[in-house]
């Protein structure tokens, strides 16, 4: 995919102008979540291989010290299981420095470094790849296309920074409580691997913390994700009139279009009790989203209901864009 051209400059532009591959990651060292004298694992989700796998960490004198994720970084809802940085920036907090650093690349281990949750629950490590090593990183197969350009400057708007690096293997992985990484990929290349993610932990705390609302009005808090981030080249295609914005959130990984469904029939639930599946059930939904921003500021955006289509039955886009907007 070539990117179309654009009148974008500086950092943007860089960040914009690159291609995706077809090869996994490079390889990073993953220290595993351990502890006791034994070493024994407290991580829910880790495999028995992966347990395995401490031995060649103490071969290469990688610590296998028990690690145990802080508050901040658990978030507002407490339920994030993920933290996302360039590896510069995980480098820089001393928690994490030793999980990434240390050791020898040829010998390291191709998992995602693990951590645990003060409760005892799997807490990832994801080093971001660049957006400008990119293509060094072999990131070519898949197509991405180029951020759109504002008509004045907005940080709100400036092309992420890195992106995930999505594998058949690590797609189960966890990003937060009830979600995985794979409920968030764009919606197309379905054969091509690996894929690309942005997502920004405001939504996934927005989400959860959406969910916990939902179950405190008895409520279902079981939110499925219709569509979460979108490549810019994919959010094109439905840009227009009645469709997708053409700055839309999803492009920048803090928005989703959810609905609840409890029984998993793949449709909104009968939220408000009224024996049909209407907008009228998003609006409760929507509702609760509404009291959420209303306790938690700092996570205020976007809300919106939308009726069923033929494609579609009804849902709530939810997004954490940092000021309110409704449509």
């Amino acid at each position: 995919m070539r990117p179309a051209r654009s009148s974008k400059s500086g950092i943007a532009e860089k960040a914009a102008k690159w291609c995706f591959g077809g090869a996994v990651l490079a390889a990073l060292v993953v220290a595993l979540t351990v502890a006791g004298p034994d070493h024994v694992l407290k991580a829910q989700g880790v495999t028995p291989a992966e347990a395995a796998q401490v031995d060649v960490l103490q071969s290469v004198g990688m610590p296998v010290e028990a690690q145990v994720a802080s508050s901040d970084l658990l978030g507002l809802s407490g339920r994030l299981r993920v933290v996302m940085e360039t590896p510069d920036a995980l480098l820089q907090n001393p928690m994490l420095k030793p999980l990434l650093a240390g050791g020898e690349p040829e010998k390291a281990v191709t998992s995602w470094p693990k951590m645990t949750t003060p409760d005892g629950e799997a807490f990832t490590v994801v080093p971001l790849v660049p957006f400008e090593s990119a293509k060094d990183s072999g990131f070519s197969g898949y197509r991405v296309g180029m951020w759109p350009a504002m008509p004045t400057p907005n940080p709100r708007y400036t092309p992420p920074s890195g992106f995930i690096g999505v594998t058949p293997e690590n797609q189960g992985t966890y990003v937060s409580t009830s979600f995985k990484m794979q409920d968030f990929l764009t919606h197309d290349q379905g054969n091509v691997w690996p894929k690309v993610l942005v997502l920004r932990p405001a939504l996934l705390d927005k989400l959860e913390l959406l969910s916990q609302e939902l179950e405190h009005e008895g409520l279902s808090g079981k939110l499925h994700v219709m569509s979460g981030f979108r490549t810019p080249q994919y959010n094109a295609q439905g840009v227009g009139k009645g469709g997708r914005a053409t700055h839309s959130r999803h492009m920048y990984g803090d928005a989703a279009d959810v609905f609840v469904d409890a029984d998993g029939n793949g449709m909104m639930d009968d939220l408000n009790k009224d024996g049909k599946v209407t907008v009228a059930d998003a609006l409760v939904l929507r509702s609760a989203a509404e009291k959420v921003e209303a306790q938690y500021p700092s996570l205020v955006g976007g809300l919106a209901a939308y009726p069923a289509n033929s494609a579609h039955g009804p849902f709530v886009h939810v997004d954490a864009r940092g000021f309110k907007a409704r449509w």
